[in-house]
């Protein structure tokens, strides 16, 4: 990609990035005294900055997260690339919701993700683990079919069953940090995708239907929490990436309980129409969240 494809493609970015942001409306509820929002959009700091502006507007990370509680955070953690590849959650994201977790009382953090390069390399390299580690969580192995527990997908209509980690199956908060990026097979990458970190058999996905399969599993379980990453985005070459070429800076976070919602933003966000991606699509005909943007309120923040 030349300079001046590059440039033309971060410019794109932020307008989209500004076109989205034109959403919402800031209204109270039943007389409390901060609005209620769906989805909290943030741009302009640094990753754990703009998440602690951002959590603020759904009422801190203790609205989440009580006294005691086992919490699992799942990263995109797939690569053996550094942060500015942008193939990885941001690290200094990771650390921070980490952080507030535990000074929302849980009594155990865990990290992990079942990657697609060799995975203490890609724990290593993409700067997680030793931030995660750093912040106070507990990051752990997804390498091995051992790991994992067969459940029922009890409202999948392609996939009926599939094994998930123990850690997550047996963790009280689920919370999803996925990066928003480029697919070569999905054409995105982002909250509902992040979630076949969580299993063991991702061939079968693949093989059979991708994209039903991807809403199929979200019914399982939805996290508690999306918090997507758009500090760096890699526009073209995805998942992997092949440089920092492929990559465009934007400086922007999304943060939802809505699953479907966060994913139609962040692909609003990327430049492109949400009604363009099937899983979104099928999971919101599934009435697994909302795509709707207009029918939500979204609060705009600027570090």
């Amino acid at each position: 990609m030349d300079r001046r494809t590059f440039f033309k493609k971060s410019f794109q970015a932020t307008l989209a990035f500004g076109t989205y942001l034109s959403f919402g409306k800031n209204s109270d509820l039943f007389g409390q005294t901060w609005p209620v929002y769906d989805l909290v959009a943030i741009k302009g700091g640094e990753p754990d900055v703009m998440f602690d502006k951002g959590i603020e507007f759904l009422g801190g990370m203790k609205a989440f997260v009580k006294k005691g509680q086992k919490v699992v955070i799942k990263p995109n953690i797939g690569w053996d690339a550094p942060p500015e590849r942008a193939a990885n959650t941001h690290p200094k994201l990771v650390a921070r919701v980490v952080k507030h977790c535990i000074d929302a009382g849980a009594k155990e953090v865990y990290v992990l993700d079942h990657t697609c390069d060799e995975w203490t390399r890609s724990y290593k390299n993409s700067g997680i683990e030793k931030s995660a580690k750093d912040a106070g969580a507990k990051v752990i192995p997804a390498n091995s079919e051992s790991y994992y527990q067969e459940v029922e997908v009890l409202k999948g209509k392609t996939l009926m069953k599939t094994k998930e980690h123990e850690v997550i199956l047996s963790s009280d908060v689920f919370i999803n940090l996925p990066i928003l990026k480029s697919h070569s097979g999905t054409t995105l990458t982002i909250a509902m995708k992040n979630l076949m970190g969580n299993v063991w058999d991702r061939r079968f996905w693949h093989r059979t239907d991708l994209h039903q399969c991807i809403a199929d599993f979200t019914t399982y379980r939805k996290p508690i929490l999306n918090v997507v990453d758009a500090y760096y985005v890699m526009k073209t070459n995805g998942p992997r990436g092949v440089s920092v070429d492929d990559v465009v800076t934007l400086k922007a976070q999304l943060i939802s309980k809505d699953i479907v919602a966060v994913d139609a933003a962040a692909t609003k966000l990327f430049g492109i129409n949400p009604n363009s991606i099937d899983y979104i699509n099928i999971a919101a005909d599934m009435k697994i969240g909302i795509k709707d943007l207009d029918k939500l309120n979204i609060k705009r923040v600027t570090v």
